[in-house]
């Protein structure tokens, strides 16, 4: 990754108010989102302006070559810079405007590694960066995205309630 522009080192010290609550409540909406039931895979926040997401590429995400489809590259990284950058915004959802990939080498299966961080912008329009990691811990592909606000409220989204909140 660049190391064009750092967030703070901050790291979630488990609370369940402020940065940790927010982040732990991002985990639980990118959980309950529906295409996730197509994609297995699991988001944790590692920290402001970080993101983890691990999945595995099995045959069903293969194309006729047998290599995973850029669906996957583009979906995982995509998810991966967004949580990041949205790390930063605690009250609206954030919008994919652009996103740029580049592929380097092919998936043929296995459990992958999607890790995002911020890289700048906290106002209206973020930009955050991902890459994909295979097991033998070689990059695969990387994503820039510019995301912007919404005006959709986080708070209203299946998923982003707090447990204090009720169900979701």
């Amino acid at each position: 990754m660049s190391s064009i522009a750092t967030p703070p080192d901050t790291q979630d010290s488990g609370d369940a108010t402020g940065a940790g609550a927010h982040w732990h409540a991002l985990e639980r909406l990118y959980a309950a989102a529906p295409i996730n039931r197509l994609f297995t895979s699991r988001l944790t926040i590692t920290g402001e302006g970080r993101s983890r997401i691990v999945f595995t590429v099995t045959p069903e995400t293969f194309h006729a070559a047998g290599a995973a489809h850029g669906t996957i590259y583009f979906k995982m990284l995509d998810d991966a810079a967004f949580y990041a950058a949205n790390t930063l915004v605690t009250d609206r959802f954030l919008l994919t405007t652009s996103f740029n990939l580049l592929f380097s080498r092919p998936l043929r299966g296995g459990e992958i590694v999607a890790e995002g961080r911020w890289v700048s912008g906290r106002r209206r329009v973020l930009v955050a960066e991902a890459r994909l990691v295979d097991e033998e811990g070689e990059e695969v592909a990387r994503g820039t995205g510019t995301f912007m606000r919404s005006h959709i409220p986080l708070s209203g989204l299946p998923g982003y309630a707090t447990p204090a909140d009720g169900p979701g």
